[in-house]
Protein backbone atom coordinates (compact mmCIF):
# COMPACT_ATOMS: atom_id res chain seq x y z
CA UNK A 1 0.00 0.00 0.00
CA UNK A 2 3.06 2.14 0.60
CA UNK A 3 5.51 2.28 -1.52
CA UNK A 4 9.08 3.90 -0.54
CA UNK A 5 9.35 6.02 -3.52
CA UNK A 6 6.13 8.15 -2.84
CA UNK A 7 6.60 11.80 -3.12
CA UNK A 8 5.15 12.30 0.34
CA UNK A 9 7.34 9.96 1.84
CA UNK A 10 9.91 12.10 0.20
CA UNK A 11 8.74 15.11 1.74
CA UNK A 12 8.94 14.28 5.26
CA UNK A 13 12.14 11.69 5.00
CA UNK A 14 13.71 12.86 2.18
CA UNK A 15 15.70 10.03 -0.34
CA UNK A 16 17.08 8.55 3.04
CA UNK A 17 15.52 5.37 2.76
CA UNK A 18 13.12 3.77 5.74
CA UNK A 19 14.16 2.68 8.43
CA UNK A 20 12.26 -1.09 10.01
CA UNK A 21 11.29 1.00 12.49
CA UNK A 22 8.93 3.65 11.07
CA UNK A 23 8.35 1.14 8.15
CA UNK A 24 6.10 -0.69 11.14
CA UNK A 25 4.77 2.30 12.31
CA UNK A 26 3.16 2.80 8.77
CA UNK A 27 2.52 -0.24 8.93
CA UNK A 28 0.44 0.47 12.00
CA UNK A 29 -1.45 3.41 11.56
CA UNK A 30 -2.85 1.51 7.70
CA UNK A 31 -4.44 -0.88 9.60
CA UNK A 32 -6.03 0.94 11.73
CA UNK A 33 -7.56 3.52 9.10
CA UNK A 34 -8.82 0.49 6.96
CA UNK A 35 -12.04 0.46 9.06
CA UNK A 36 -13.06 4.05 8.41
CA UNK A 37 -12.17 3.46 4.67
CA UNK A 38 -14.57 0.70 4.83
CA UNK A 39 -17.15 1.75 6.30
CA UNK A 40 -17.04 5.22 3.97
CA UNK A 41 -17.02 2.94 1.21
CA UNK A 42 -20.44 1.06 2.12
CA UNK A 43 -23.28 1.76 0.17
CA UNK A 44 -26.14 3.58 1.45
CA UNK A 45 -28.68 0.70 1.15
CA UNK A 46 -26.62 -1.93 3.08
CA UNK A 47 -26.44 1.04 5.54
CA UNK A 48 -30.01 1.21 5.87
CA UNK A 49 -30.73 -2.36 5.85
CA UNK A 50 -28.27 -2.48 8.98
CA UNK A 51 -30.43 0.13 11.03
CA UNK A 52 -33.21 -1.46 10.31
CA UNK A 53 -32.67 -5.21 11.20
CA UNK A 54 -31.56 -2.83 14.76
CA UNK A 55 -34.96 -1.71 14.72
CA UNK A 56 -36.30 -4.95 14.02
CA UNK A 57 -34.49 -6.56 16.81
CA UNK A 58 -35.76 -3.89 19.60
CA UNK A 59 -39.45 -3.96 18.84
CA UNK A 60 -39.46 -7.77 19.02
CA UNK A 61 -37.96 -7.25 22.69
CA UNK A 62 -40.27 -4.24 23.62
CA UNK A 63 -43.06 -6.83 22.21
CA UNK A 64 -41.78 -9.69 24.38
CA UNK A 65 -41.60 -7.82 27.48
CA UNK A 66 -45.16 -6.77 26.68
CA UNK A 67 -46.59 -9.80 26.40
CA UNK A 68 -45.19 -11.25 29.87
CA UNK A 69 -46.35 -8.02 31.73
CA UNK A 70 -49.82 -8.33 30.33
CA UNK A 71 -50.56 -11.96 31.14
CA UNK A 72 -50.37 -11.36 34.96
CA UNK A 73 -52.75 -8.61 33.80
CA UNK A 74 -55.55 -11.03 32.37
CA UNK A 75 -55.13 -13.36 35.07
CA UNK A 76 -56.13 -11.03 37.60
CA UNK A 77 -58.66 -9.71 35.28
CA UNK A 78 -60.05 -12.96 34.67
CA UNK A 79 -60.03 -13.95 38.64
CA UNK A 80 -62.05 -10.81 39.50
CA UNK A 81 -64.44 -11.42 36.97
CA UNK A 82 -64.99 -14.91 38.08
CA UNK A 83 -64.97 -13.44 41.92
CA UNK A 84 -68.54 -11.55 40.97
CA UNK A 85 -71.46 -13.08 40.84
CA UNK A 86 -75.35 -11.98 40.79
CA UNK A 87 -77.25 -12.93 44.20
CA UNK A 88 -80.93 -13.01 43.78
CA UNK A 89 -83.45 -13.08 46.89
CA UNK A 90 -86.58 -15.06 45.66
CA UNK A 91 -89.86 -14.78 48.04
CA UNK A 92 -93.29 -16.50 47.00
CA UNK A 93 -95.50 -14.15 46.94
CA UNK A 94 -99.46 -15.51 46.48
CA UNK A 95 -98.49 -18.77 45.78
CA UNK A 96 -95.78 -17.53 42.88
CA UNK A 97 -92.01 -16.93 43.13
CA UNK A 98 -90.82 -12.98 42.86
CA UNK A 99 -87.36 -12.08 42.56
CA UNK A 100 -87.18 -8.78 45.33
CA UNK A 101 -83.82 -8.14 44.72
CA UNK A 102 -80.37 -8.86 42.66
CA UNK A 103 -77.15 -7.32 43.40
CA UNK A 104 -73.31 -8.14 42.75
CA UNK A 105 -71.15 -10.01 45.29
CA UNK A 106 -67.93 -10.97 45.66
CA UNK A 107 -67.82 -14.39 48.19
CA UNK A 108 -65.24 -14.11 50.54
CA UNK A 109 -63.36 -17.30 51.47
CA UNK A 110 -63.10 -17.89 55.11
CA UNK A 111 -60.43 -20.39 57.12
CA UNK A 112 -62.67 -23.69 57.38
CA UNK A 113 -64.13 -24.13 60.85
CA UNK A 114 -65.78 -27.53 62.11
CA UNK A 115 -69.06 -26.92 63.04
CA UNK A 116 -69.68 -26.93 66.86
CA UNK A 117 -71.80 -30.28 67.97
CA UNK A 118 -75.54 -29.37 69.38
CA UNK A 119 -76.33 -30.31 72.80
CA UNK A 120 -78.50 -33.01 71.06
CA UNK A 121 -75.43 -34.60 69.35
CA UNK A 122 -72.80 -34.41 72.58
CA UNK A 123 -75.50 -36.38 74.21
CA UNK A 124 -75.70 -38.82 71.74
CA UNK A 125 -79.16 -38.35 71.14
CA UNK A 126 -79.15 -38.66 67.31
CA UNK A 127 -78.16 -41.85 67.26
CA UNK A 128 -81.86 -42.89 68.59
CA UNK A 129 -83.06 -45.43 65.97
CA UNK A 130 -87.12 -44.86 65.03
CA UNK A 131 -89.51 -46.31 62.39
CA UNK A 132 -89.45 -43.54 60.32
CA UNK A 133 -85.87 -42.42 60.08
CA UNK A 134 -86.11 -39.10 61.33
CA UNK A 135 -83.32 -36.58 61.35
CA UNK A 136 -84.65 -34.69 64.57
CA UNK A 137 -82.95 -36.47 67.81
CA UNK A 138 -86.11 -35.33 69.87
CA UNK A 139 -89.90 -35.64 68.29
CA UNK A 140 -93.23 -35.73 69.66
CA UNK A 141 -96.73 -36.01 67.93
CA UNK A 142 -100.21 -35.78 69.96
CA UNK A 143 -103.83 -35.39 69.44
CA UNK A 144 -104.66 -32.01 71.28
CA UNK A 145 -107.70 -32.69 71.90
CA UNK A 146 -107.20 -36.26 73.49
CA UNK A 147 -103.36 -35.79 74.57
CA UNK A 148 -103.49 -39.39 73.14
CA UNK A 149 -99.15 -39.70 72.26
CA UNK A 150 -98.77 -41.06 68.62
CA UNK A 151 -95.05 -40.75 68.29
CA UNK A 152 -92.62 -40.07 70.68
CA UNK A 153 -88.62 -39.68 70.52
CA UNK A 154 -86.44 -38.87 73.23
CA UNK A 155 -89.56 -36.78 74.32
CA UNK A 156 -87.67 -36.11 78.39
CA UNK A 157 -84.92 -34.72 76.85
CA UNK A 158 -84.24 -31.27 78.01
CA UNK A 159 -82.31 -29.22 75.30
CA UNK A 160 -82.02 -25.58 74.13
CA UNK A 161 -84.97 -25.10 72.28
CA UNK A 162 -83.26 -21.29 70.34
CA UNK A 163 -86.69 -18.96 69.04
CA UNK A 164 -89.30 -21.63 70.40
CA UNK A 165 -88.62 -19.18 73.00
CA UNK A 166 -90.67 -16.19 71.09
CA UNK A 167 -93.76 -18.20 71.84
CA UNK A 168 -93.26 -17.92 75.92
CA UNK A 169 -92.35 -14.03 75.35
CA UNK A 170 -95.76 -13.88 72.83
CA UNK A 171 -97.73 -15.68 75.49
CA UNK A 172 -96.36 -12.71 78.56
CA UNK A 173 -96.79 -9.75 75.92
CA UNK A 174 -101.15 -10.71 75.60
CA UNK A 175 -100.95 -11.39 79.42
CA UNK A 176 -99.25 -7.90 80.01
CA UNK A 177 -102.53 -6.06 77.92
CA UNK A 178 -99.82 -3.50 77.15
CA UNK A 179 -101.40 -1.02 74.38
CA UNK A 180 -100.22 -2.95 70.73
CA UNK A 181 -100.71 0.21 69.00
CA UNK A 182 -97.66 1.80 71.29
CA UNK A 183 -94.66 2.54 68.96
CA UNK A 184 -91.18 1.06 70.35
CA UNK A 185 -87.58 1.70 69.32
CA UNK A 186 -85.06 -0.11 68.74
CA UNK A 187 -81.45 1.11 70.09
CA UNK A 188 -78.58 -0.12 70.98
CA UNK A 189 -79.69 -2.97 74.23
CA UNK A 190 -81.26 -4.55 71.44
CA UNK A 191 -78.42 -5.64 69.83
CA UNK A 192 -76.98 -9.34 69.71
CA UNK A 193 -74.18 -9.48 71.76
CA UNK A 194 -74.76 -13.58 72.60
CA UNK A 195 -74.92 -14.70 68.85
CA UNK A 196 -73.77 -11.63 67.16
CA UNK A 197 -76.31 -12.25 64.67
CA UNK A 198 -77.62 -9.38 61.90
CA UNK A 199 -80.86 -7.70 61.91
CA UNK A 200 -82.63 -5.38 59.41
CA UNK A 201 -84.12 -3.32 61.90
CA UNK A 202 -81.60 -0.52 62.31
CA UNK A 203 -81.19 1.30 65.39
CA UNK A 204 -83.65 3.89 65.25
CA UNK A 205 -86.20 2.55 63.72
CA UNK A 206 -89.98 2.57 65.30
CA UNK A 207 -92.61 0.05 65.26
CA UNK A 208 -95.73 -1.04 67.14
CA UNK A 209 -95.68 -3.60 69.33
CA UNK A 210 -98.13 -5.46 66.86
CA UNK A 211 -95.44 -4.93 64.35
CA UNK A 212 -92.71 -6.13 66.76
CA UNK A 213 -94.60 -8.97 67.81
CA UNK A 214 -95.61 -10.36 64.61
CA UNK A 215 -92.42 -9.67 63.31
CA UNK A 216 -90.92 -11.97 66.14
CA UNK A 217 -93.53 -15.02 65.25
CA UNK A 218 -93.55 -14.35 62.03
CA UNK A 219 -90.10 -13.68 61.20
CA UNK A 220 -88.55 -14.99 64.03
CA UNK A 221 -86.90 -11.16 64.25
CA UNK A 222 -84.64 -10.88 67.53
CA UNK A 223 -84.47 -7.28 67.87
CA UNK A 224 -88.47 -7.27 68.34
CA UNK A 225 -88.51 -9.97 70.49
CA UNK A 226 -85.88 -8.19 72.52
CA UNK A 227 -87.38 -4.83 72.36
CA UNK A 228 -91.19 -6.55 73.32
CA UNK A 229 -89.33 -7.80 76.83
CA UNK A 230 -87.40 -4.66 77.23
CA UNK A 231 -90.51 -2.37 76.90
CA UNK A 232 -91.91 -4.70 79.70
CA UNK A 233 -92.96 -2.50 82.80
CA UNK A 234 -89.90 -2.97 85.02
CA UNK A 235 -87.58 -3.83 82.07
CA UNK A 236 -85.99 -7.37 80.47
CA UNK A 237 -85.30 -8.68 83.91
CA UNK A 238 -88.82 -8.55 85.27
CA UNK A 239 -89.87 -10.07 81.55
CA UNK A 240 -88.09 -12.84 82.12
CA UNK A 241 -89.17 -13.44 85.46
CA UNK A 242 -92.87 -13.40 84.13
CA UNK A 243 -92.12 -16.02 81.50
CA UNK A 244 -90.64 -18.74 84.26
CA UNK A 245 -93.45 -17.92 86.02
CA UNK A 246 -95.81 -18.34 83.57
CA UNK A 247 -93.83 -21.58 82.35
CA UNK A 248 -94.95 -23.03 86.20
CA UNK A 249 -98.13 -22.14 85.50
CA UNK A 250 -98.19 -24.25 82.46
CA UNK A 251 -96.79 -27.44 84.21
CA UNK A 252 -93.53 -26.76 82.09
CA UNK A 253 -91.08 -28.21 85.08
CA UNK A 254 -88.30 -29.19 82.44
CA UNK A 255 -87.96 -25.45 81.09
CA UNK A 256 -86.03 -22.48 82.14
CA UNK A 257 -85.92 -19.04 79.87
CA UNK A 258 -83.28 -15.93 80.25
CA UNK A 259 -83.99 -13.89 77.79
CA UNK A 260 -86.90 -13.12 74.58
CA UNK A 261 -85.31 -13.92 71.65
CA UNK A 262 -83.67 -17.38 72.64
CA UNK A 263 -80.51 -16.93 71.26
CA UNK A 264 -79.26 -17.72 74.28
CA UNK A 265 -78.45 -21.88 75.21
CA UNK A 266 -79.94 -20.92 78.79
CA UNK A 267 -83.49 -21.42 77.26
CA UNK A 268 -84.35 -24.95 77.36
CA UNK A 269 -87.15 -27.55 77.65
CA UNK A 270 -88.31 -30.95 76.72
CA UNK A 271 -90.97 -32.39 74.08
CA UNK A 272 -93.31 -32.80 76.75
CA UNK A 273 -93.25 -28.69 78.07
CA UNK A 274 -93.22 -27.54 74.60
CA UNK A 275 -96.60 -29.22 73.85
CA UNK A 276 -98.15 -27.67 76.83
CA UNK A 277 -96.83 -24.09 75.61
CA UNK A 278 -98.48 -24.67 72.31
CA UNK A 279 -101.74 -25.55 73.45
CA UNK A 280 -101.50 -22.76 75.82
CA UNK A 281 -100.51 -20.07 72.95
CA UNK A 282 -102.85 -21.67 70.25
CA UNK A 283 -106.06 -20.49 72.32
CA UNK A 284 -104.82 -16.93 71.79
CA UNK A 285 -106.24 -15.79 68.32
CA UNK A 286 -103.49 -13.24 68.13
CA UNK A 287 -100.50 -15.51 68.29
CA UNK A 288 -102.09 -18.21 65.80
CA UNK A 289 -102.82 -15.50 63.49
CA UNK A 290 -99.78 -14.02 63.62
CA UNK A 291 -97.34 -17.41 64.05
CA UNK A 292 -99.31 -18.27 60.18
CA UNK A 293 -99.09 -14.85 58.76
CA UNK A 294 -96.95 -15.47 55.15
CA UNK A 295 -95.30 -12.20 54.44
CA UNK A 296 -95.40 -8.34 56.11
CA UNK A 297 -93.56 -4.70 54.87
CA UNK A 298 -92.13 -2.75 57.59
CA UNK A 299 -90.73 0.65 57.10
CA UNK A 300 -87.51 0.81 58.56
CA UNK A 301 -86.01 4.49 58.84
CA UNK A 302 -87.76 5.46 55.11
CA UNK A 303 -87.44 1.81 53.63
CA UNK A 304 -89.63 -0.84 53.06
CA UNK A 305 -88.48 -4.03 54.39
CA UNK A 306 -90.52 -7.00 53.24
CA UNK A 307 -90.57 -10.20 56.01
CA UNK A 308 -91.51 -13.45 55.21
CA UNK A 309 -92.41 -16.38 57.29
CA UNK A 310 -89.62 -18.29 58.20
CA UNK A 311 -91.11 -21.82 57.87
CA UNK A 312 -91.14 -23.21 54.36
CA UNK A 313 -94.26 -25.23 54.92
CA UNK A 314 -96.73 -21.66 55.70
CA UNK A 315 -95.38 -20.14 52.85
CA UNK A 316 -95.54 -23.29 50.37
CA UNK A 317 -99.87 -23.72 51.54
CA UNK A 318 -100.05 -27.25 51.38
CA UNK A 319 -100.63 -27.51 55.06
CA UNK A 320 -103.64 -26.60 57.41
CA UNK A 321 -101.21 -24.71 60.29
CA UNK A 322 -103.29 -23.29 63.27
CA UNK A 323 -99.37 -22.35 64.95
CA UNK A 324 -95.95 -22.65 64.11
CA UNK A 325 -92.54 -21.63 65.38
CA UNK A 326 -89.25 -22.13 63.97
CA UNK A 327 -85.95 -21.98 65.88
CA UNK A 328 -81.77 -22.42 65.54
CA UNK A 329 -78.67 -21.86 67.54
CA UNK A 330 -75.79 -24.26 67.25
CA UNK A 331 -76.57 -25.76 70.80
CA UNK A 332 -80.18 -26.21 69.94
CA UNK A 333 -79.97 -27.77 66.49
CA UNK A 334 -82.83 -26.83 63.79
CA UNK A 335 -86.29 -26.61 65.91
CA UNK A 336 -89.84 -26.77 65.19
CA UNK A 337 -92.65 -26.51 66.15
CA UNK A 338 -96.37 -26.75 64.81
CA UNK A 339 -100.45 -26.93 65.43
CA UNK A 340 -101.60 -29.01 62.20
CA UNK A 341 -104.91 -30.81 61.15
CA UNK A 342 -103.67 -33.74 59.70
CA UNK A 343 -106.36 -36.64 58.33
CA UNK A 344 -109.06 -34.71 60.25
CA UNK A 345 -107.34 -34.87 63.43
CA UNK A 346 -105.77 -31.83 65.14
CA UNK A 347 -102.55 -32.65 66.35
CA UNK A 348 -99.31 -31.05 67.30
CA UNK A 349 -95.56 -31.64 66.64
CA UNK A 350 -92.41 -31.06 67.97
CA UNK A 351 -89.24 -31.32 66.61
CA UNK A 352 -85.48 -30.67 68.25
CA UNK A 353 -81.95 -30.70 67.46
CA UNK A 354 -82.79 -31.98 64.01
CA UNK A 355 -79.74 -31.58 61.14
CA UNK A 356 -79.55 -29.44 58.16
CA UNK A 357 -81.69 -26.52 57.39
CA UNK A 358 -84.57 -28.62 55.69
CA UNK A 359 -84.79 -31.67 57.38
CA UNK A 360 -87.23 -30.50 60.42
CA UNK A 361 -89.81 -29.71 57.60
CA UNK A 362 -89.14 -32.82 56.18
CA UNK A 363 -89.76 -35.14 59.46
CA UNK A 364 -92.63 -32.93 59.55
CA UNK A 365 -94.10 -34.02 56.19
CA UNK A 366 -92.71 -37.72 56.87
CA UNK A 367 -95.13 -37.86 59.94
CA UNK A 368 -98.22 -36.16 58.38
CA UNK A 369 -97.47 -38.84 55.70
CA UNK A 370 -97.88 -41.48 58.01
CA UNK A 371 -100.67 -40.42 59.70
CA UNK A 372 -102.25 -40.12 56.53
CA UNK A 373 -101.98 -43.97 55.55
CA UNK A 374 -102.25 -45.33 59.10
CA UNK A 375 -105.92 -45.77 58.94
CA UNK A 376 -105.75 -46.16 55.13
CA UNK A 377 -106.47 -49.92 55.16
CA UNK A 378 -108.19 -52.54 57.84
CA UNK A 379 -106.03 -53.29 60.68
CA UNK A 380 -103.67 -50.60 60.99
CA UNK A 381 -105.08 -48.37 63.34
CA UNK A 382 -103.46 -46.00 65.68
CA UNK A 383 -101.85 -47.39 68.18
CA UNK A 384 -102.96 -46.34 72.11
CA UNK A 385 -99.52 -46.23 73.28
CA UNK A 386 -96.03 -46.57 71.70
CA UNK A 387 -93.68 -49.19 72.10
CA UNK A 388 -90.42 -48.92 74.08
CA UNK A 389 -87.25 -50.30 72.25
CA UNK A 390 -83.56 -50.17 73.39
CA UNK A 391 -81.80 -46.80 72.27
CA UNK A 392 -77.84 -46.65 71.55
CA UNK A 393 -77.60 -46.41 75.40
CA UNK A 394 -80.75 -46.41 77.15
CA UNK A 395 -84.32 -47.04 76.68
CA UNK A 396 -86.27 -44.58 74.42
CA UNK A 397 -89.73 -44.35 74.09
CA UNK A 398 -90.32 -44.65 69.90
CA UNK A 399 -92.80 -45.64 68.22
CA UNK A 400 -92.25 -49.23 66.49
CA UNK A 401 -95.93 -50.47 65.99
CA UNK A 402 -96.25 -49.26 62.30
CA UNK A 403 -93.87 -49.09 59.40
CA UNK A 404 -92.77 -46.28 57.31
CA UNK A 405 -95.02 -46.91 53.98
CA UNK A 406 -93.68 -45.14 50.92
CA UNK A 407 -92.05 -42.16 52.69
Amino acid sequence: MFRSDSPLLFRFFGSTPLTSVAASVLLTVSMLATPTVDAATQSPDSTKASKKSAKVSKSEKKSVSSSKSAKPRQVAGAAKAERVTTRKVVVLKNGKRHVVAQRQAVPVRAAFTPAKPSLGEALGLRETEDALSLRSSVALVMDQNTNEVLFQKNAAAVLPIASITKLMTALVVMDAHQPMDELLTINEEDRDNEKHSSSRLRFGTQLTRQEALLLALMSSENRAASVLGRSYPGGLPTFVQAMNRKARELGMNDSHFVDSNGLSSSNVSSAMDLVRMVNAAYRNPTIREFSTQTEHEVNVLGRTQHYVSTNRLVRGGNWDIGLQKTGFISEAGQCLVMQARVNGRNVVMVFLDSVGKLSRFADATRVRDWLEHAQSGPGRPFPTSPNLTQGPTSPQAILTAQQPRGI
